[in-house]
């Protein structure tokens, strides 16, 4: 037999066989078993332990290895296999050797193992009990109790039976804990805690009340004196179980700790634990020893321990928090936990903590004891490196905490006194807000919600931190998935699920940010009530303004995301069945807006109700705040419906009434908004049933004027239409009283902008309609301004009787404020923009409409017409820019317009002539006529301007042309010199009178005009305000009325000249001054009045200076001292000194790149060169030959192709030809010309240029010798094709130009040629 076959030689002979196997041991080959063998060796104390434990050893190699062979071997007598355990139980207690007693423990537990379905354990746990109440010292208990703890934590069920059916056995292990060995108390707790843990969750409350009270106490006794660190372990493990039951956690609660107990304390213990139990409950709870030791645990260095603390507490809390709370903050509890958060970046630490510090924030002493001031730097730090770990539970647990704390916090107790912590706070809930969990985020919000508190604010306020903690919400927006059910329903089962998961927690997360939002909100409003909050003391003053760290700031910023990010997310969430939550919290924060930036709120609210939000705020209220239903979301709707109205309302254009209509809307629709539940389809039926009060039929009535007025049809046009008669018919007939103003307002709105999808009104709608605008003593206050009201009124003529004269005024008076106020928003530079641009521009829309109106209704201008004669001067200029504009824009019936027009303003001349002549200027109706006066004569003026050129209409002066002239010189006559206003357009009909009138009968005119003295003394008058060379005085005419006053002359003279007519009183004017101020001012003197000087020097030198309309007196500075010298005898009045100056002069002018008043130096240097020839030929000669004429050449070839062919520089260096200058030769000037022209080419040249040209290349044929054959060739060539574009027919200009307040007619500026 091998030595290694566990058999005992000396006795082995003696077995029966049937008692030995040969088994296959672990480490494999045959081996030889005999059970007899292996107890006797055992049981001999002679035999040495290593064979014993090489024995044990190897048996349990069998179990591992033949177990089923084992068992057969032992089934044949189960005495024999009851009886290897008792020894291997007794063993326990002999064996010295703790080698061997590890291998008893082991085989022990391998057997009851194998065999616990036929092995009764109750013997084990007998012989245990045996073993126990045996007088053996603690040390000989230690195998015991660690085989139990063993066999507990190995075998199934044992632990249940355990509990249940030994509680003798129970009482010993409870005993056992009083031992003073820290071995076998490490053993003992050992085994309750597999106890505890192998029995399940009910275990604890199987066992015997006193035996787990006492459990309880002697647990405390034994954690308190516990020094080795397995100890200590074992006891917060059992502990952890323990405070799973809310009897033990009561027990443990109350007990104050103790001395250690000897045996004989233990039977008094156990005879008498329930009284013991009551005292120990009836001692004051504020000196429990549990806290004390959990906060040992948390001040270990064993983060398990620690853990296991944070457990225990949070156990604890659990059954009971109003028991316990105040006890565990009493004993400090918090400020350990807190202390813990600072220091551990553990996952399952941080969230027990967390979890702990939740339940304690339920006590109000938490707070008053300032544990969370405490704590809450050392939350935020833990908040930060829990984000960074990957269970997101515990950073979702840690918000939590949070937002208990500071929804809980105190007011008086400020957690964030310096700006610091805030921002600490705020950076770490803006990290919460972006985890990628969104349950996370979520709690992070709602921690955000929290801290959108006022007295969570620090001093000064951290406006940038919280706007960017709204940022940091709203961004999470755009990715949140908020499908509709069709969409989830198109896709797979699994995936369906997963969105709709998905779906949900987005939802959630909506709900909370807007809530958040809401929050904020209301923070906001908060710190505006407090100037001392809105802005940050330690900004410069200079910074306040647009500063990012503001109230402003803010309230701008929460516009922005609920304009650009709530709005949608929301409505994308209305796909599906709305939410009423999310709607609530929408309408609140809606409302918020339109109190933290009224300013704004104009264009938001046209936003608002341009996206649908009446539609929307409406239905949403038919749909879930019926049968009083969501009873928050009703006022939340009411509320923001009522303010989009009232701002609306205050926006209205012009004014919805005085204040007093304001407030009467205001309570009509606080009355009325919460009963209106119905949808959209429902309200014309609504309107047309008779119902007391109507509050609510005028509550739609203005809901639907004001969602229409910014473009939101709720109801269609006819349905409105025929809803708002009835409305008007059933009032009337009910009779009630008027309707509000607002109201009936905001009917006739509607019916206006409704007419034109509905039937015309009948005779009796029609005089529903009516009555119920005579109810109301004022028109303007029913007026809205919009073309559709203009229609309305003139599409029936009942209507416009009464109020389209009222109506046309309200529309023009509008559209003066409209103009006033956009002349007063414009930087335009009008002096830029020229004369002919602005009659080229389109009109306003307003003066289209009005054009539109008189296409479709043509008495409308029968009634324009009459506000222009009759009217008050600001309406009839208004009138007047309306009929400017549709002369000048050539419409087709504009020559007809003309034609019917000047009757009418004939017949208004002759009403103001013979009131003034009756009452005298400026008395009783002359006065109101010469208010009307000014815009008669600009109307006058304008059908003149616009009437296409006839002369045909001047041929005949009898007719009602030659009356105007007649009349408008009569009333010119009669006029006061300061009446600028009238005198102005007055001189500019007559001008352009005498200058439009044909040959054949501008006799007549210029005589009608010669014989009226009055006008000839106020020609006097203007002209003499000016004579004085200095600059004008403050007395002196108007800048337009001198220059009209001078072109008047000036067509005097020329046509007194032509026609010899008798002239009856003269014109005293100053050449002098005139020629000083062309000389020597003409730098600060306007263009337009150089063009007058020009024109009016231009027709005197025509006429030698000698012209009976005009008397001229000169001076020594001109004519020098008497007797004067032959040269300035022969030019007088002008004078040498005189021709020289204007030469001069007219040098200058012509180097000017203004049009008229580079033709108008031209032709005065034409006129003054004719009268030098004719004076004293030689001085004309000398004149072009100075080189001044020579240099004004060289500058205008320099400039460019386009300035050489001006016709006016083509007719200069005509006129220095004509007259023999030598300051133009044929090469290079003359041969420069002709190369331009060949090379841009005739057709680019227009009439005027072609003619000038023209008389330019006949006057070189004449009078310049041509050096070559090849160039007279091209001159004849160029001639020759320049013939038949210079009709006369085709170069007549004859319009009429008006710059400034000036009418200007062209054919007196065109260049002169022979």
């Amino acid at each position: 037999m091998a030595s290694t076959d566990i058999v005992y030689e000396q006795v082995h002979f003696r077995h029966d066989p049937k008692w030995s196997v040969r088994l296959r041991s672990a480490e494999g080959g045959g081996l030889l078993f005999c059970v007899a063998c292996a107890i006797e060796m055992m049981e001999t104390e002679e035999m040495p332990s290593v064979r014993k434990c090489f024995a044990l050893s190897s048996i349990s190699g069998f179990l591992k290895s033949s177990a089923e062979a084992l068992r057969e071997l032992f089934r044949q007598d189960h005495r024999v296999t009851l009886h290897f355990i008792t020894t291997l139980l007794g063993m326990l207690q002999t064996q010295e050797d703790p080698v061997t007693v590890e291998k008893v423990d082991q085989v022990l537990v391998q057997l009851l193992l194998e065999f616990h379905n036929e092995l009764p354990f109750h013997f084990v746990l007998d012989e245990v009990h045996k073993q126990l109440s045996g007088q053996l010292s603690g040390k000989r208990l230690l195998p015991t109790f660690s085989f139990l703890g063993n066999l507990v934590k190995t075998v199934p069920n044992v632990a249940h039976s355990f509990i249940t059916q030994y509680g003798p056995l129970l009482d010993h292990l409870c005993s056992a804990l009083a031992y003073p060995d820290e071995a076998l108390k490490t053993s003992v707790v050992h085994v309750w805690l597999q106890l505890m843990q192998m029995s399940g969750d009910a275990g604890a409350q199987y066992l015997p009340i006193a035996t787990r009270d006492r459990l309880c106490t002697l647990l405390l006794q034994t954690f308190s004196n516990a020094s080795s660190a397995q100890l200590i372990k074992n006891c917060a493990g059992l502990l952890w179980q323990l405070v799973k039951y809310e009897e033990a956690v009561s027990v443990l609660m109350s007990s104050s700790g103790g001395p250690l107990m000897c045996d004989a304390d233990e039977d008094v213990l156990t005879n008498n634990s329930p009284s013991l139990i009551q005292d120990q409950e009836q001692q004051p709870t504020d000196h429990s020893l549990l806290p004390l030791l959990l906060k040992k645990l948390l001040l270990s260095g064993d983060e398990s321990l620690q853990v296991t603390s944070a457990k225990c507490i949070a156990a604890i809390l659990v059954h009971s928090p109003s028991q316990y709370c105040a006890l565990c903050i009493k004993a400090d509890l918090p400020g350990f936990l807190f202390d813990r958060l600072a220091s551990s970046s553990s996952e399952m630490l941080l969230w027990s903590i967390y979890s702990c510090l939740v339940l304690l924030t339920e006590e109000p002493l938490f707070f008053s004891q300032c544990h969370s001031v405490y704590g809450i730097e050392s939350l935020v730090r833990s908040l930060k490196e829990a984000l960074q770990l990957s269970n997101l539970e515990a950073p979702k647990q840690g918000f939590l905490l949070l937002t208990e704390i500071l929804e809980r916090q105190p007011p008086g107790v400020h957690l964030f006194p310096s700006a610091s912590g805030f921002v600490a706070v705020s950076e770490a809930v803006k990290a919460g807000v972006s985890s990628s969990c969104l349950l996370v985020a979520a709690q992070a919000v709602k921690a955000a919600t929290a801290l959108f508190r006022l007295n969570h604010q620090s001093r000064p306020v951290q406006y940038q931190q919280l706007e960017e903690l709204v940022e940091a919400i709203s961004s999470r927006f755009p990715e949140l998935i908020l499908t509709s059910p069709s969409l989830r329903r198109s896709m797979g089962n699994k995936r369906s699920s997963d969105s709709s998961s998905q779906t949900f927690r987005s939802k959630g997360f909506l709900l909370q940010a807007l809530i958040c939002f809401q929050a904020a909100c209301r923070l906001a409003e908060e710190c505006a009530s407090e100037p001392a909050l809105m802005k940050n003391p330690f900004t410069a003053p200079y910074k306040h303004s647009g500063a990012q760290d503001s109230l402003e700031s803010v309230c701008q910023c929460l516009l922005r995301c609920c304009d650009s990010v709530w709005i949608p997310a929301v409505l994308r969430t209305c796909d599906g069945p709305p939410s009423a939550q999310i709607l609530e919290s929408l309408y609140s924060i809606l409302c918020s807006q339109f109190v933290l930036l009224p300013s704004l709120m104009p264009q938001f609210a046209k936003k608002l109700v341009s996206s649908g939000f009446y539609r929307l705020a409406v239905e949403h209220k038919a749909l879930l705040c019926s049968g009083n239903r969501n009873p928050n979301l009703n006022p939340a709707c009411c509320g923001f419906l009522q303010k989009l109205s009232m701002c609306l309302l205050f926006q209205s254009d012009p004014p919805c009434g005085s204040s007093h209509d304001f407030d009467e809307v205001e309570t009509l629709l606080q009355c009325s908004l919460p009963a209106l539940r119905c949808h959209l389809s429902d309200w014309p039926s609504l309107l047309c049933e008779y119902q007391e009060p109507r509050a609510v039929q005028y509550c739609l009535v203005m809901m639907l004027y004001l969602a229409l007025k910014q473009g939101d049809r709720l109801l269609p046009d006819q349905a409105v239409f025929s809803s708002v008669v009835v409305l008007l018919q059933s009032v009337q007939e009910q009779g009630d009283c008027v309707l509000p103003r607002s109201v009936l307002r905001s009917a006739l709105y509607l019916l206006a902008v409704t007419q034109d999808r509905s039937p015309s009104l009948d005779g009796a709608h029609l005089n529903y309609v009516s009555k119920a605008l005579s109810s109301c003593q004022s028109f303007a206050s029913l007026y809205s301004h919009h073309p559709a009201l203009l229609h309305f009124i003139w599409r029936y003529p009942e209507l416009a009787q009464k109020y389209g004269a009222l109506v046309l005024e309200l529309w023009l008076a509008k559209k003066s404020q409209t103009g006033a106020r956009q002349d007063t928003q414009s930087d335009v530079n009008t002096e830029s923009q020229t004369q002919q641009q602005k009659q080229n521009q389109e009109p306003d829309w307003e003066t289209s409409e009005l054009l539109a109106l008189m296409e479709k209704h043509p008495n409308v201008m029968l009634t324009l017409l009459d506000m222009v004669v009759g009217g008050q001067a600001p309406v009839a200029e208004h009138v007047l820019h309306v009929l400017k504009v549709l002369l000048l824009g050539q419409r087709e019936f504009a020559t007809d317009l003309c034609t019917s027009l000047r009757p009418a303003l004939l017949q208004a001349l002759q009403r103001i002539s013979v009131d003034n002549v009756a009452n005298g200027p400026g008395q009783g109706h002359a006065a109101a006529a010469a208010s009307s006066l000014p815009v008669v004569l600009k109307l006058l003026c304008l059908t003149q301007a616009s009437d296409p050129p006839s002369p045909s209409i001047y041929s005949n002066m009898e007719g009602v042309c030659f009356k105007l002239l007649y009349h408008v010189s009569s009333v010119a006559g009669m006029l006061k010199p300061t009446d600028t206003e009238s005198l102005l357009p007055a001189f500019n009909f007559l001008q352009c009178c005498l200058r439009l009138s044909p040959a054949h009968s501008s006799d007549r005119a210029v005589s009608v005009l010669l014989s009226n003295r009055g006008l000839m003394d106020q020609l006097q008058t203007v002209v003499s305000s000016s004579s004085t060379p200095s600059p004008p005085p403050p007395s002196c005419a108007p800048l337009a009325l001198l220059c009209c006053s001078h072109l008047l002359l000036s067509s005097l003279i020329t046509l007194q000249r032509v026609h010899s007519t008798q002239v009856h009183k003269s014109i005293i004017w100053s050449l002098d001054t005139a020629v000083h101020r062309l000389f020597c001012q003409k730098r600060n003197t306007d263009n337009l009045l150089l063009v007058s000087y020009l024109r009016m020097l231009q027709a005197l030198l025509d006429a030698d200076l000698a012209s009976p309309v005009v008397c001229l007196s000169t001076g020594p500075g001109l004519v020098g001292p008497r007797p004067l010298a032959p040269e300035d005898g022969a030019l007088y009045p002008l004078g040498s000194t005189g021709a020289q100056c204007l030469l001069i002069t007219l040098s200058g002018l012509l180097m000017q790149k203004h049009e008229l008043l580079l033709r108008t130096s031209v032709n005065c240097l034409n006129s003054l060169l004719g009268f030098l020839k004719r004076k004293n030929p030689d001085l004309a000669k000398q004149a072009v030959c100075q080189p001044w004429s020579q240099f004004l050449l060289y500058c205008n070839f320099s400039s460019g192709e386009k300035c050489l062919l001006h016709p006016a520089l083509l007719r200069l260096i005509t006129l220095l030809l004509q007259y023999g200058s030598t300051a133009v030769l044929w090469e290079p000037d003359l041969l420069h010309v002709i190369d331009t022209v060949e090379r841009s080419g005739i057709k680019e040249l227009n009439h005027e240029a072609a003619r000038a040209l023209r008389s330019l290349l006949a006057q070189v044929q004449s009078s310049v010798p041509l050096p070559a054959e090849d160039h007279k060739l091209r001159v004849r060539k160029l001639l020759e094709s320049l013939g038949p574009q210079t009709s006369a027919e085709s170069c007549s200009v004859s319009s009429v130009l008006n710059v400034g307040d000036v009418s200007l007619c062209m054919s007196e500026f065109s260049l002169k040629t022979p």
